[in-house]
């Protein structure tokens, strides 16, 4: 055996990192420079849901699925991120959603039975961290799961989930599409609403999966019901980030934006590193991730170098 080294899997923070399409600007300040007061003391504002950050239950649900009050920050179990990991890659074609299907495949890449994987981190690798940056491609069209997924977790008994993706559900299944009280339904490349473009890639019923009345209109309301309607009992709406509430809601907690040297460790086994803040009654936390390996286990891969905002573009 070699010695055991530590491989960062957080993507750097600073002003200009990519964020979400409705969240703030972070804003960093100087309080003190060390030209005129000796020290450098600097203020930090920001959404925590900004780059590599964990999520609690009480983010996106007011109950869990026991019926008591969904759990802050502060009354998750100080581990509950953290523990032994492996890292799953997942083989989905781009814009795709990820399914119980193909999260069996990757167990079976893997060399891993699904029960296997109870009370471990499972670290998805689907390349969307390479693509980390203020674009369409990274938050619109990336790859995600949804509640299959969601309920294929929990079913293994998972303890937590951590993805190299724009959030712990597909971005259709999010508040880009249409979904959630502001519904922005954003507009793709094309010029359509990237609703719109999904129907005609993939088909209206395969876009369904993302609308709830879609569903309904197309499935009929016994159909939504057999698939969402464990959300709907408890006051969540079904297409709504349901992988999110169905890990959140059973107490599986979540990590999004995962990336720095990932490729590193993929299809590998270790121990996942992760404490957001002791936050009292905090939603979720930005949170440093670190992989602990064995030095001869490390895929051979170059480091991460990271260019974004645009200054990664190699056509410039």
């Amino acid at each position: 055996m070699g010695k055991t080294v530590f491989v960062d899997l957080t993507h750097p923070f600073s002003a200009e990192i990519p964020r979400w399409p409705y969240f703030d600007k972070p804003v960093v300040d100087s309080k003190h420079g060390l030209a005129k007061g000796g020290v450098l003391t600097q203020y930090v504002g920001c959404t925590m849901h900004t780059g590599t950050h964990c999520d609690a239950p009480r983010h996106v649900m007011e109950k869990e699925f026991d019926g008591k009050r969904a759990r802050y920050t502060h009354e998750m179990p100080v581990d509950a991120y953290t523990g032994d990991a492996v890292c799953l890659e997942i083989d989905i074609e781009p814009w795709g959603l990820i399914t119980d299907k193909h999260l069996d495949a990757a167990c079976e890449k893997f060399g891993i039975k699904p029960e296997e994987l109870e009370g471990m981190v499972v670290c998805l690798n689907t390349g969307m961290h390479r693509k980390f940056d203020d674009s369409k491609d990274y938050y619109h069209y990336s790859c995600g799961t949804g509640v299959e997924a969601g309920k294929w977790f929990v079913k293994n008994k998972v303890k937590c989930v951590a993805m190299d993706s724009q959030a712990l559900d597909h971005p259709l299944h999010t508040a880009m599409g249409n979904n959630g009280m502001t519904r922005m339904n954003l507009l793709g490349a094309s010029g359509k609403p990237i609703t719109e473009e999904y129907k005609e890639k993939f088909g209206e019923e395969a876009y369904a999966e993302f609308d709830k009345e879609e569903y309904i209109r197309i499935h009929g309301q016994e159909a939504y019901d057999k698939k969402f309607g464990d959300l709907e009992e408890i006051g969540c709406w079904g297409t709504w980030e349901p992988c999110h509430k169905q890990l959140l809601g059973h107490g599986i907690v979540g990590v999004e934006n995962l990336g720095g040297d990932l490729d590193k460790v993929s299809g590998k086994r270790f121990r996942f590193n992760c404490f957001p803040l002791r936050w009292y009654m905090g939603d979720g936390s930005m949170a440093r991730c670190v992989a602990e390996i064995d030095e001869e286990d490390l895929n051979d891969v170059p480091t991460r170098t990271y260019l974004y905002g645009g200054t990664g573009c190699e056509t410039r």
